[in-house]
C-alpha cells in the first residue's frame, strides 16, 4: 500500500536527536519523529521516595502534552487536578523502560526524574519519549560521573522504542497519526542494546491478531529499533 509520507512499509520517519537543548537539566534532549517533537530532561534528586531499599537509587518519568501538541487544543492535566489515564500509563511505561538500563544499586540513594513533554504529537509519542528519555538520562548518568558522585557509569544496557501497526491488513512500521488513527493492530514494542524485549503493547484496535502476525510486527520493532539505537548513539557522542 501507499502510505501517506511516501514511505516504505518497513522504512521508520526521519529521526533527529538534538542534545543538550536545556542549559539547567542534568541531562536533555529533543527528539523528532517525523513531525512528533518531544522534549525529555532529566533532572537528578539527591533523595530517593519512600519505597525504594536503602542504598539504591531510583529513575522514574513524567510525560505530558502541551495543549496544542495536538490538532485540537486539551487542557493541561493541573487545569483538571488530576494526571489523565493516557498520560499516567504512558510514563509509568517510560519508567519502567529507562529503569531497565540502569543499575539501581550503582546509581546510589539519589532519584532522576525524566520528563517528557510533547511539543507536537504526530503518532508514536510514547516511543520518542522513551528514545529520547534515554539519551537525557544518559547524559544525566555522564555529568554524574564527570563530577566525582558516581566512581562508574551505573547503565547496564540502553533501551529504544517504536511502534509497528496492520493497517489494511498491511504490516507497517513507526504508525504516524492518521496511519494509527486507521490501524487494525498497533503494537508498541521496547528493547534493550541486546535486543531483549523490555515492554510489548499489542492491541487489536479493528481486529483479532495471529500469533505469527505478532512475531513479524515484533521482527520489524527490531529493525526498527536497530536504526533508532544508532542514532541514539550518534546523538551520546559514540
Amino acid at each position: 500500500m501507499a502510505r501517506i509520507d511516501g514511505r516504505a512499509g518497513d522504512e521508520l520517519r526521519p529521526i533527529e536527536i538534538i542534545p543538550n537543548i536545556n542549559k539547567f537539566a542534568e541531562g536533555s534532549c529533543l527528539i523528532r519523529c517525523g513531525n512528533t517533537q518531544v522534549l525529555c530532561t532529566a533532572s537528578v534528586e539527591e533523595r530517593t521516595p519512600p519505597h525504594v531499599p536503602e542504598g539504591e537509587g531510583w529513575v522514574t518519568a513524567e510525560y505530558s502534552m502541551l495543549p496544542r501538541a495536538n490538532r485540537e487544543r486539551s487542557k493541561r492535566d493541573i487545569a483538571k487536578l488530576k494526571l489523565s489515564p493516557r498520560s499516567a500509563e504512558i510514563q509509568r511505561l517510560v519508567g519502567r523502560a529507562l529503569r531497565a538500563a540502569v543499575d539501581l544499586e550503582k546509581l546510589g540513594p539519589r532519584t532522576i526524574t525524566v520528563d517528557c513533554d510533547v511539543l507536537q504529537g504526530d503518532g508514536g509519542t510514547r516511543t520518542a519519549s522513551v528514545t529520547g528519555g534515554f539519551v537525557a538520562l544518559s547524559y544525566a548518568l555522564h555529568k554524574l560521573v564527570e563530577d566525582g558522585a558516581l566512581k562508574e557509569m551505573p547503565l547496564r544496557t540502553c533501551v529504544a522504542a517504536i511502534s509497528a501497526g496492520i493497517v489494511d491488513d498491511e504490516l507497517l512500521l513507526d504508525l504516524c497519526y492518521e496511519e494509527d488513527s486507521a490501524a487494525q493492530v498497533d503494537l508498541n514494542c521496547v528493547m534493550t542494546g541486546e535486543g531483549e524485549l523490555v515492554e510489548l503493547q499489542g492491541t487489536g484496535e479493528g481486529r483479532a491478531f495471529t500469533i505469527d502476525e505478532q512475531r513479524r510486527l515484533v521482527d520489524l520493532c527490531a529493525k526498527g529499533i536497530r536504526e533508532v539505537q544508532s542514532i541514539q548513539k550518534a546523538a551520546l557522542g559514540g
